[in-house]
Order: structure tokens, then sequence, then C-alpha cells
């Protein structure tokens, strides 16, 4: 796979799975948008790291679930690298509780971060792609999306969105020359889920068929592929990066 001169925007990317995929892709040749929302040091220090090894990497902060933020984030982008051709949508949040007790703010924040800030970038992007006739985006959705989870039901319903969201976009910028697809990772450790596994370690290997937990890194592998050349006729897709989880129904 080469992503030599192709530039790309990576939302929550200055840890966990979207940390790993910035540094996958600018193993490969792609300039890199590293964003994040508060944290802007850790940001900086993975472009420390692309650009140390001879890569290009900048720093971009923005709460992607504002709009107009959004937009400014992809102009300073583009002034930056003067395209944009593949946008990965890694940023989200969780805030697990059970229905009947969960308050109007914890369903509207991860939904408004998940779902609505993954249309806010897609949107951002699509402008610019439409007029190049050229673009790959890259959702992230997650194994829940189509099974479901205990206090999840703010997270896996943003992630399910997210995988419909997908699905339209790739038939409307398909005669753009514009991909659109998932990535479903299932139980991945990363800062944002090692307390919840921690919690089930081991009842949650014991179901998946590898018999392991998955790394940020392969996942960025997937993402890769689909953001490369060799992907050019998938689109719509939602693809798993489980190690089988869900397939056992015992």
């Amino acid at each position: 796979m080469d992503l030599k001169g192709k530039t790309a925007l990576v939302t929550g990317s200055s840890r966990g799975i979207g940390r790993a995929i910035a540094l996958k892709f600018s193993s490969l040749g792609a300039g890199i948008g590293v964003h994040c929302v508060s944290r802007i040091e850790l940001a900086q220090e993975v472009c420390g790291e692309i650009n140390a090894s001879g890569g290009t990497a900048f720093a971009f902060q923005a709460d992607i679930s504002e709009s107009q933020k959004v937009d400014q984030m992809m102009d300073a982008f583009i002034e930056k690298f003067e395209k944009i051709d593949i946008l990965v949508n890694n940023a989200g949040i969780v805030s697990d509780c059970p229905l009947a007790g969960m308050q109007d703010e914890i369903w509207k924040r991860v939904i408004d971060v998940n779902l609505t800030g993954t249309f806010n970038m897609c949107r951002a992007a699509a402008r610019h792609m439409m007029a190049r006739k050229y673009g790959r985006i890259i959702n992230l959705s997650s194994f829940v999306a189509s099974k479901g989870g205990r206090g999840q039901s703010n997270y896996a319903s943003s992630k399910a969105g997210i995988e419909a969201l997908t699905r339209s976009l790739a038939i409307e910028l398909g005669s753009r020359g514009i991909t659109v697809n998932s990535v479903c990772p299932g139980a991945v450790e990363t800062d944002m889920s090692r307390e919840a596994i921690e919690r089930s370690r081991e009842k949650i290997v014991s179901i998946i068929p590898l018999k392991r937990l998955g790394k940020p890194e392969e996942v960025a592998s997937l993402a890769a592929f689909l953001a490369s050349d060799e992907a050019a006729y998938i689109t719509g897709e939602s693809i798993g990066v489980t190690g089988g989880l869900g397939l056992l129904s015992w």
C-alpha cells in the first residue's frame, strides 16, 4: 500500500486507535492532520513523533460537535496541506448508563460527538473532495452498532447511525470519486476502553474465537487499506476488526 502524496485528517488521533491510524498513514507517505478535542499537547507529541521520522504532521484542535469549529479546522487544514484526500472519523466518546437512569445530557452529548460530529466532518471534507472528484472517508463504528451493549443505548445508537450515514454518503458521493466506508472494531484495548475491559477481561476473551483482544495497529491496517488505491472499488461497507467476536452464540 502507498499513500505518498496524499493528505489525511484523522480525528481523535492524539491517542488510541486514532493515533495508530495517524502513525500508519504517515509510514505509508501521507501528510497527517492530528486532531484532538482538548489536550493539544498530546496531539503535538504525535506530530513530533511523525515529524521526527521524516513525515509531515500538524496538530488541530476542535470540538467536532460544533459545525462552525469543524469548518474552521477544515480551512486550517487546507491552508497547511492545500487539499484533503482522506478523512478518518475516529473521535468519539462513551458514557455508559442504564436507560432508566440516563439523563438527557448523557444521551445528547454522545450523539452530538459521535454521530453529529461525524456528519459535520464528512460535510466539511466532502465539499473539498467533490471539487477534486477524489476522496476517501473512513468512519469508525463499533461492534456494538449491530450487537448492542448493556448500558450503551446512546453509544450503540450513535455507531449504528454512523453506519447508516456511511451507506447514504457512499450512494451520494460515489459518482464524485469518493468512497465512504466504516471500520467496526470489537474488543480493542485503548485508554477509553481499558476500564470497561478490565471489569470482565476473562469473560470477553473467552467469547472471542481468536482468544485475545485486538490491537489499535490492527484497526489501523484496515483503515490504511481502505484509504489506498487498492480499495478503490469498495464503498458503503461496514467491516469488522473483531477477532470473530459475535460469531459464537453460546
